[in-house]
């Protein structure tokens, strides 16, 4: 029976219910019951798989629980370094985690994770193993600076980062990744530095500009604002990574819109 003749025989039930017995009207309308949810429920799993061929993964309630973002991706990131006391120089990146985060559904969607070998000094101090808890083990042999650079373009082409249509932003736990970090050691051995790590959203900002208090240290006390539980181990890169888009997730469903930071360069 076609759509159209069972939304018929509804109006005919219902224009034409004084004409029968009571008992015929009964039995006509058991009989279309389960058309009527038959052709509802066909209908709703061809919207759904039409969103789900245009990216959207969520369903329409979860969807429209928060307003929508001004980004198509966040780009979370939090490097871990070289470090010892009293502070060691250069300081080098050791750990370079990204997390490609949905605008419309603040989930995850795709992850980049390598480790890499410093050079200046290649031997971890205890006190960066200690605190990091990355070991000697995990960055002897890994790609140099430049060659987890060239990854990570490959990796942003790869997930339509690069296209002009597409907006996204990093996002960082602090103005140190993107402001210091990457840049002095980028000058230190003389490479460039892409244009998209020039913009990014701080995340210590954005959760004082929604709550109205500054977070003096950072994700821990982000996290207890927001009465959410800590991920993992502090100052792992791709655990603290995970725990910024936990922060933004909470945050988006709760209305706040998210805004870029930084100063451009």
């Amino acid at each position: 029976v076609s759509d159209a003749s069972g939304c018929s025989m509804i109006a005919l039930l219902h224009t034409g219910a004084a004409k029968f017995p009571q008992s015929l009207l009964s039995r006509a309308r058991q009989a279309v019951s389960p058309l009527l949810a038959g052709v509802l429920k066909g209908y709703s799993s061809i919207v759904s798989r039409k969103l789900a061929s245009h990216g959207f993964g969520a369903s329409m309630a979860a969807m429209s629980s928060f307003p929508p973002q001004r980004y198509h991706y966040f780009l979370v990131l939090d490097f871990e370094a070289t470090c010892d006391k009293p502070q060691i120089h250069p300081q080098e990146i050791i750990e370079f985690p990204i997390l490609k985060l949905n605008g419309r559904t603040m989930e995850i969607e795709s992850t980049f994770h390598m480790y890499v070998q410093p050079v200046v000094h290649p031997q971890l101090t205890p006190f960066c193993t200690e605190l990091t808890g990355i070991i000697q083990g995990m960055v002897d042999g890994q790609p140099s600076l430049q060659q987890v650079l060239e990854r990570v373009d490959e990796w942003m082409a790869k997930e339509g980062l690069l296209d002009p249509s597409v907006k996204s932003i990093f996002v960082t736990c602090g103005d140190w990744d993107l402001k210091v970090m990457l840049p002095g050691q980028c000058q230190y051995l003389g490479l460039p530095v892409a244009d998209y790590f020039k913009q990014w959203i701080n995340l210590k900002k954005a959760y004082s500009f929604a709550m109205g208090s500054w977070p003096k240290n950072g994700l821990l006390d982000m996290n207890k604002g927001l009465n959410l539980q800590h991920i993992g181990r502090p100052h792992s890169g791709i655990d603290d990574c995970k725990n910024i888009a936990n922060i933004m997730k909470t945050l988006a469903h709760r209305g706040f819109i998210f805004k870029q930071t930084s100063k451009p360069f």
